[in-house]
């Protein structure tokens, strides 16, 4: 069966720090990419970064130079390292995956809420 389960969203304070994880089983390693999207209230679901096969990275303009994907090679651990936490990056944060078939796996999500 396949899970992917986000974990550490919490309440932080703007210019704070954050790192969210991504366990993931029951994929196995042949995936072409994992990601973290985010949705905010009242707004659709964002691609936040990307990273691949090949572990090129690749993120949206807004998080760039504050946020930092990764994973282990056996792709069952993603993190997402944020800093510099702006309020409008809050938001549920989803893991996802994508095998080389083409099949979409998604986590539950986790909150993240960025207020002083």
């Amino acid at each position: 069966q396949v899970q992917l389960v986000e974990s550490g969203g919490d309440l932080v304070q703007p210019g704070g720090s954050l790192s969210l994880s991504c366990a993931a089983s029951g994929i196995g390693t042949n995936l072409y990419l994992m990601a973290w999207y985010r949705q905010a209230p009242g707004k659709e679901r964002e691609l936040v970064a990307t990273v691949l096969f090949s572990n090129i990275t690749n993120y949206a303009d807004s998080v760039k130079g504050r946020f930092t994907i990764s994973r282990d090679n056996a792709w069952s651990t993603m993190h997402l390292q944020m800093n510099s936490l702006k309020p409008e990056d809050t938001a549920v944060y989803y893991c996802h995956a994508k095998s080389f078939q083409g099949d979409d796996y998604w986590g539950q999500g986790t909150q993240v809420t960025v207020s002083s």
